[in-house]
């Protein structure tokens, strides 16, 4: 058996926030954002609507695609950098909101990477006769964390809020569905994009203090992502296709990580691919981070660019640093 897409939904906030928004409270420009990122717009929750409120729009979508209820599902699989909690994870507030009886459910924390880790775990659950049905969800809010103002600029014009999910089901091993992922990691670099607060490193009392010298955004050496993204991200799709014993043009459709649209547009360009063959919402919806691949392949099928029998590739890099890539038969 593998895993195969019965189903794929998504969700986004109503609020839009436009980069003429961002303007009033920040030292910035339109074009000085388009320029750097592609991102024209994105969207923010209202205040009380978590994440996973998100996941749980998310999650009821991709459900109704794939005709099946809440109580026809194993386990739950929720991907985010960006919890209600530190603790309990997401996934058992999703489980309990859903009403899918006492199910597990695994929280994913490899961030931009998310969903695609997530789609290895539940691919090798299904693979091992485990499970049958998983609901694998996407979603963040990170509005509610960046730092909106002239000094977080660089990183709060790029990340928006939202999320996407995917039910997968045992499908036969010679039909459509996951045929290969490659994951890797290089904690070396993981100072390069991450969030230091709040930390186990020092006691509770002391995090006020980290509060106040401004640690607690997220912070990013935007050179150095952008130069180890475009090279993981070929790499990861060209170990994927070699495993399957496919090509660069026997890709139909990327669907990467919607980080930025100049690393997008770079890694197709790389690859050889066209527009056509690049699916790319950042321009709408900023930055998204674990839920950024199923909206863009919720998208994807709703536009009719996602066909039975093609062979997408999904690919993401992020914090950790981590990346990875799927190889699926659609």
């Amino acid at each position: 058996m593998r895993a195969r897409f019965a189903g794929v939904g998504h969700y986004v906030p109503e609020r839009i926030v436009r980069n003429q928004d961002l303007e009033s409270i920040m030292d910035t420009t339109d074009e000085w954002i388009v320029e750097r990122t592609g991102i024209h717009e994105r969207r923010f929750v209202r205040e009380g609507e978590g994440t996973s409120e998100q996941g749980l729009h998310a999650a009821r979508a991709a459900l109704k695609a794939a005709g099946l209820t809440p109580q026809d599902i194993d386990f739950i699989i929720f991907a985010t950098l960006s919890p209600d909690y530190m603790f309990p994870g997401c996934g058992a507030l999703l489980q309990e909101k859903l009403g899918c009886g006492t199910i597990g459910a695994l929280d994913v924390r490899t961030q931009c990477t998310g969903f695609v880790y997530g789609l290895a775990v539940a691919d090798s659950m299904i693979r091992a006769g485990m499970y049958r049905r998983i609901l694998l969800v996407g979603a963040e809010t990170q509005s509610m964390g960046l730092n909106l103002s002239t000094e977080g600029r660089d990183m709060s014009v790029i990340f928006g809020d939202g999320a996407g999910a995917a039910v997968l089901v045992a499908g036969d091993d010679d039909g459509p569905g996951v045929l290969d992922t490659v994951l890797h990691s290089e904690g070396s670099h993981a100072k390069e994009l991450w969030m230091e607060v709040p930390t186990c490193l020092v006691p509770t009392t002391r995090t006020i203090e980290l509060v106040n010298e401004g640690r607690h955004f997220p912070q990013m050496n935007g050179r150095e992502v952008f130069k180890h993204a475009t090279r993981r991200f070929v790499e990861a799709v060209d170990e994927v296709l070699a495993r399957i014993g496919k090509t660069r043009d026997d890709i139909d459709l990327l669907v990467p990580h919607q980080a930025n649209k100049r690393i997008s547009d770079a890694v197709g360009e790389r690859l050889g691919l066209p527009p056509a063959r690049l699916v790319q919402n950042v321009q709408r919806y900023g930055n998204t981070t674990a839920a950024s691949i199923p909206i863009a392949l919720s998208e994807a099928i709703e536009q009719g660019r996602a066909k039975p029998g093609q062979l997408l590739i999904l690919v993401a890099f992020g914090s950790g640093f981590t990346w990875g890539a799927s190889a699926v038969r659609w």
